[in-house]
């Protein structure tokens, strides 16, 4: 029998099932969505139903897609989506129907509240949690303390969306060092949580879960719901990684230095280290890895993909119609027609902030902006704007980034804006360094859970095969005459960016 590996990517869009061989190859994937719901101002919630739901139904798809023998699946790994709050009753029963996830913001009274005990530079430099405070686990907590008393009090533990689904599959609570690394009140340094910072919170540490290896089986699937799945009787389950991490792995920043590129609906540059990359002004994000010893640390724009999908949702109708009727993609329609504009979009700048600032901007009210506008442009240019901004912004992050260790010279770029030639080019160009797609592409975070699974089972003596599964499709150098017209440019960016944020506080002012 050839052992096969199932790895859950569990996003913020869905979750994707994918089926691994055990040279890490990628033989099927299978995705099913949920929504996000907003019922009030900062709040983004999720039914956990649903993602157990997507995890059953596209991992029964995906058995019936590769048509390969159950008994073949001998494991599996989840990589989640991160900040997640599930609350969980000593019965084992959600006490929530819908729970924030990790871009819901309501928790600002708390982040008050703690911050008024503790030092708020000297909880970052702690924890590394880089993203505006109040996204971070335990002011979710503490929320449900002060809104939700009675819900509350009925409380076990507090987890993390993969940490739900393991808990589904097996029965055990239990989370790994890259998740619990964004709960707010976990100490980088000493891998474990914080007695003093759990002590400002004022938050029993019983609510929080244990904590163990990433690559460490926490048990087998059980017999009802690996039937319901399409699934053998022995599957072990690993305790898996939180996206970050896991995707990381799958990108091959797993080694000191290496650099990723991630092009999502927020877009991000990663580097791994061995000791967490940390710097009050500008703020990176830092998860433990899902390897001992290793960090994941990062910048990133709120709204990279998001800003472009606005982009073609309220200018591009047209070619949305034309792609659905010739069964086109859109975005390749959108990248062909920014292709008849000269680099740097006849001087047209933008600013993709519009999901907000991040803590490296000069206010989280800046918004974003088209720049020097005038009836010269067309829609060619504001789509090619759109792009250059995306990966100005991007560059912005990657220059803090160099400042505080040493990148390698390549930039290897997953997720779904590394499948546009141009936008390749673009990137090159900008970052003035080699830009490297491989075959892994969008199924990095994947192949990070499946590769964890396999060394948590034994069947992978290590990490090092991740290198051998990457096979390099393309590797992109910078023009420099390009490179030169956007070093230019990248000036003039910055400076409408700390423009932009004066003007978002003026705004934010009004209301």
């Amino acid at each position: 029998m050839k052992e096969k590996i199932i790895a859950w990517d569990l996003g913020t869009g869905g979750n994707k099932a994918s089926l691994y061989d055990l040279q890490g190859n990628c033989l099927a994937a299978a995705f099913i969505p949920y929504n996000t719901g907003y019922p009030d101002h900062g709040w983004h919630e999720q039914r956990p139903a649903d993602w157990w739901d997507a995890v059953v139904n596209s991992t029964r798809q995906l058995m019936s897609i590769s048509g390969i023998d159950k008994k073949e699946v001998v494991c599996c790994g989840i990589s989640g989506h991160s900040l997640g709050a599930v609350p969980i009753g000593a019965d084992g029963r959600l006490l929530r129907d819908s729970t924030p996830i990790w871009s819901d913001s309501r928790a600002s009274r708390q982040v008050k509240d703690f911050m008024s005990r503790y030092n708020e530079e000297k909880w970052y430099l702690t924890t590394g949690n880089g993203f505006p405070p109040q996204l971070y686990t335990i002011f979710k907590i503490m929320w449900y303390r002060d809104n939700e008393p009675e819900m509350y009090k009925k409380i076990y533990k507090v987890i993390g969306t993969k940490d739900y689904i393991n808990f589904l599959l097996t029965g055990k609570i239990a989370t790994d060092p890259s998740y619990a690394s964004g709960c707010g009140v976990y100490d980088l340094v000493k891998w474990y949580y914080s007695d003093e910072l759990i002590a400002a919170s004022q938050i029993p540490a019983s609510i929080l879960p244990e904590i163990v290896p990433s690559t460490q089986v926490i048990g087998k699937i059980k017999k009802k719901i690996a039937d319901k799945m399409g699934l053998g009787s022995d599957v072990n389950v690993v305790a898996g990684g939180v996206d970050n991490s896991c995707m990381a792995l799958g990108a091959k920043a797993f080694k000191e230095g290496r650099v990723y590129n991630s092009l999502g609906s927020s877009s991000w540059i990663a580097v791994s280290s061995q000791k967490p990359l940390l710097d009050a002004r500008t703020r990176p994000y830092v998860f433990t890895h899902v390897l001992p010893g290793m960090f994941a640390s990062a910048l990133c724009i709120a709204s990279g993909g998001t800003s472009f999908r606005w982009v073609k949702d309220n200018i591009a109708k047209d070619l949305m119609i034309k792609a659905e009727e010739n069964n086109l993609d859109i975005y390749d329609l959108m990248t062909e027609e920014a292709s008849k504009s000269p680099v740097g979009a006849n001087k047209l700048l933008f600013n993709p902030s519009l999901g907000g600032g991040m803590p490296m901007d000069r206010s989280a009210n800046i918004r974003g902006a088209f720049m020097g506008l005038d009836l010269k442009h067309n829609r060619s240019d504001v789509i090619r704007a759109s792009m250059e901004g995306i990966a100005m912004g991007l560059r912005v992050c990657l220059n803090e980034l160099k400042k505080m260790t040493s990148i390698s010279d390549e930039m290897l770029i997953v997720g779904g804006g590394s499948k546009s030639a141009l936008w390749r080019q673009i990137y090159a160009d900008i970052y003035r360094m080699k830009v490297v797609k491989s075959n892994v592409d969008q199924q990095a975070a994947a192949l990070g859970a499946a590769a964890v699974a396999a060394v948590g089972t034994g069947l992978w003596s290590n990490f090092e095969k991740i290198d051998e599964v990457h096979q390099i499709e393309e590797v992109v150098s910078p023009l420099q005459e390009n490179a030169e017209i956007y070093e230019k440019l990248l000036g003039i960016f910055k400076k409408a960016s700390d423009y932009q944020s004066e003007l978002g506080n003026m705004l934010a002012a009004l209301l």
